[in-house]
C-alpha cells in the first residue's frame, strides 16, 4: 500500500495529484499529518504543498470541466463529514485528467454520481444555515448566531449574511468545529474563541469568551442572559409568540415538520426554546 502523507488542505490536494503524475506513483490511501497512519503499508511519500503545481493541475482542471463543475469540486471539498472525501476526489481528479472529454455529467461513473450526490449534500447544508440562523442581540451590540453544521459551509455561506446583513456587526460560529466569522461592519474575519487576540478585541458581550461558552452553546444552543441587550429578551419572546400564532393546530404534521426542520438544529432555533 503507498500512502500519500499531506497538510489536508485543498492546495495540499492538488499538489498530491501533481506529484503522483511526476512520480508516476499513484497512492492507495491519502493521509492528513497527525493522523495515524494504516497499520499495513509499504511505501509513505510526504507530499509539501506547492502553489505552483497546484496552480498547473488547477488549470488543467479547468481544461477538461466547466466552471460551474470546477466550483462544485471546491463546495464538495467542505464535505469534512463525509468519509475520505480527499480520496474521491483525487480519483475524480485523476479521471478528469486521464480522459479526452469532460466525464462532469457521465453518471455512470460511481466517483461522478457520489461527488454530484455529496455537493448536493453540501449545498442543502449552506442553505438550511441561512434558513435556521437564528441571531442573538448580545450587550455589545453584536448580533451571534451559533450554529452546529453537519459539513464545514461557513466559508461558503458567510457572503450571503455579509450581503445580508451589512449594516450590523454579527458574529457566525461554527461550535461544533470551534471556530466562526465575525463582521465589524467593514470586513469579515475569521476568529476562534480560543484566541488571545479575539478575547481583547472582539468579546462576544460584557463576560470573557472563553472555552466554557462554547460547552454552554453546545448543551443548550444559547447563550445565557446575562450576556444579551437588555431588549433581546423581549424580541425572542415577541418571536415566539408569532410562531404561535400562526402556527394551525389542526394542520399539525410532526413528520413532515422533522423533515424540513431537522431535530439537530432545534437547540438553536429560538421558537424552539
Amino acid at each position: 500500500m503507498t500512502i500519500f502523507c499531506y497538510d489536508n488542505t485543498f492546495e495540499g490536494l492538488l499538489t498530491c495529484v501533481f506529484d503522483a503524475y511526476l512520480y508516476k506513483t499513484f497512492p492507495d490511501a491519502l493521509v492528513a499529518e497527525g493522523e495515524p497512519m494504516p497499520m499495513f503499508h509499504d511505501k509513505v511519500f510526504t507530499i509539501v504543498t506547492d502553489g505552483v503545481k497546484s496552480d498547473r493541475v488547477w488549470k488543467a482542471i479547468g481544461k477538461k470541466l466547466s466552471g460551474e463543475a470546477q466550483e462544485e469540486l471546491v463546495t464538495c471539498w467542505m464535505a469534512d463529514s463525509y468519509p475520505k472525501i480527499d480520496e474521491l476526489m483525487f480519483r475524480y481528479i485523476r479521471k478528469v485528467v486521464d480522459s479526452a472529454v469532460s466525464i462532469e455529467i457521465n453518471f455512470g461513473d460511481l466517483d461522478v454520481l457520489e461527488l454530484s450526490r455529496v455537493f448536493k449534500q453540501v449545498r442543502y447544508e449552506r442553505i438550511r444555515l441561512m434558513q435556521f440562523a437564528r441571531f442573538q442581540k448580545t450587550a455589545d451590540g453584536i448580533y451571534f448566531a451559533p450554529f452546529e453544521p453537519v459539513h464545514n459551509i461557513l466559508p461558503i455561506a458567510v457572503e450571503h449574511f455579509k450581503d445580508r446583513f451589512a449594516d450590523q456587526k454579527w458574529l457566525i460560529y461554527d461550535v461544533g468545529r470551534d471556530y466562526g466569522f465575525y463582521y465589524d461592519l467593514h470586513s469579515v474575519e475569521r476568529v476562534c474563541f480560543g484566541e488571545e487576540d479575539f478575547k481583547s478585541e472582539h468579546e462576544v458581550a460584557t463576560g470573557n469568551v472563553n472555552k466554557s461558552l462554547r460547552q454552554q452553546l453546545m448543551s443548550t444552543g444559547s447563550l445565557d442572559d446575562s450576556m444579551l441587550a437588555e431588549d433581546e429578551k423581549l424580541l425572542q419572546q415577541m418571536w415566539k409568540s408569532y410562531f404561535k400564532a400562526i402556527s394551525i393546530k389542526e394542520r399539525s404534521n410532526p413528520r413532515k415538520h422533522r423533515q424540513d426542520m431537522p431535530v439537530r438544529y432545534w437547540k438553536y432555533l429560538t421558537e424552539k426554546h
